[in-house]
């Protein structure tokens, strides 16, 4: 009975689920142990930063992206004179993206201006209807409408391809997955992602497709002879399985190892048990709240580390290991004097819940209206562009 009870309440990160020990936070140290990447180092981000000759993106600066397989080898490779090419995704799983979904592509578009490098995004349109139960139409419509979003976020269409699974799969791309499928038996799949005799064969058949974007050959209008390019790949850690798999596979298909660099996650307004839930709007800031909306939702719902009257807060401070508006500031507060102001001062109890709250509400209107603006001026001749199948003229300029 005592191992059943460990096993119910053990943390659970899978590409498709993520929930803490029952009453607590992801332990990422133990998540680090188990998937066997590497904590990433201050040296890696001072290199980052020597490299690119720029301060390094704050989700580096304060430990957002926190994990890494292979990234120094990237940094080698560069320090060589070698490029290499950017992979991120998206599941299109939800008309609209909330914070926690713009932090990948936030990070990835720094990456992109700072290296100069190309970039390929997957919209796996075609796993949302495996495991979400949407059309095939539903899904290529999602798509589209997530892709919207991800360029608003400013990325540089002369070095950006953004491909649906649906529109993109065939030719190189479908003989790297066939490789890719020949390499991995049923048991080791059911032992990286735990499938089971109740799931249908399209998850099983799925893992190749995420992994065929970590090979240069997959995009042959892109990388066509350049089949010794290397791959680093920008994701939160849930989605390290899939790339566990990838690169146990390269050196067997003659390609580098896929390298990725990953973040903890976004954490739900209501605590940090897991990440957001599309399912739960209040769960979550959404990049189509309104100002009022943000306010409400941020005074009403997010977990608090403030004590129970002001008479103790004073006395004790603010508990900043739950506080969830103190962690958002941390996400998305620019300024590192600021941030180190407010962790003194509500800390310490000078400052109290409302007023810290009522600093989120101001920073996270600002980043959603602007994003909003930036989305409206997306076209559908915009997407059509960042989708078409061509060469990127400034792909390493």
């Amino acid at each position: 009975m005592a191992a059943e009870k460990n096993e119910e309440e053990e943390q659970i990160v899978t590409p498709w689920e993520v929930a803490a020990e029952k009453g607590g936070k992801i332990d990422y140290d133990k998540l680090i142990d188990k998937f066997g990447c590497q904590r990433l180092d201050q040296s890696l981000i001072d290199r980052v930063a020597r490299l690119t000759a720029a301060p390094p993106h704050v989700f580096l600066r304060r430990g957002v992206f926190f994990a890494h397989r292979d990234f120094n080898q990237v940094l080698d490779a560069y320090e060589r004179g070698e490029k290499f090419y950017l992979y991120t995704g998206r599941g299109p799983s939800s008309e609209a993206l909330h914070l926690g979904h713009l932090v990948p592509f936030m990070f990835t578009k720094y990456l992109q201006d700072a290296f100069k490098v190309p970039l390929v995004i997957q919209l796996t349109d075609d796993e949302k209807c495996m495991w979400k139960n949407l059309t095939v139409e539903e899904s290529q419509r999602l798509a589209r409408e997530n892709a919207k979003d991800i360029i608003a976020c400013g990325f540089d269409v002369s070095r950006t391809f953004i491909f649906s699974d649906f529109d993109y799969i065939g030719g190189s791309f479908y003989k790297n997955m066939v490789k890719i499928a020949q390499c991995v038996t049923y048991n080791k799949v059911v032992g990286i992602f735990g499938f089971s005799g109740e799931d249908h064969i399209g998850k099983v058949s799925f893992p190749p497709i995420q992994a065929a974007p970590s090979f240069p050959s997959s995009f042959p209008h892109l990388f066509s002879g350049k089949d010794s390019l290397r791959c680093l790949i920008p994701c939160a850690i849930d989605q390290d399985p899939y790339f566990r798999m990838t690169r146990d596979v390269a050196p067997r298909l003659g390609y580098h190892k896929p390298a990725l660099i990953e973040s903890s996650f976004f954490p739900a307004l209501q605590g940090e048990t897991g990440k957001m839930s599309a399912s739960d709007p209040n769960s979550a800031i959404y990049v189509t709240d309104s100002a009022k909306d943000i306010k409400n939702k941020i005074n009403r719902y997010a977990f608090s580390g403030g004590q129970d009257s002001v008479e103790n807060h004073r006395k004790f401070g603010a508990n900043l290991e739950v506080d969830i508006p103190f962690k958002y500031l941390g996400f998305f507060l620019e300024d590192d004097n600021e941030l180190e102001h407010i962790r003194t001062e509500y800390g310490s109890g000078r400052m109290l819940t409302g007023e810290v709250k009522k600093r989120l509400t101001e920073v996270l209107t600002e980043l959603v209206e602007r994003h909003r603006r930036a989305r409206a001026a997306v076209t559908d001749e915009m997407v059509d562009a960042f989708m078409a199948i061509r060469p990127l003229p400034n792909m390493f300029n």
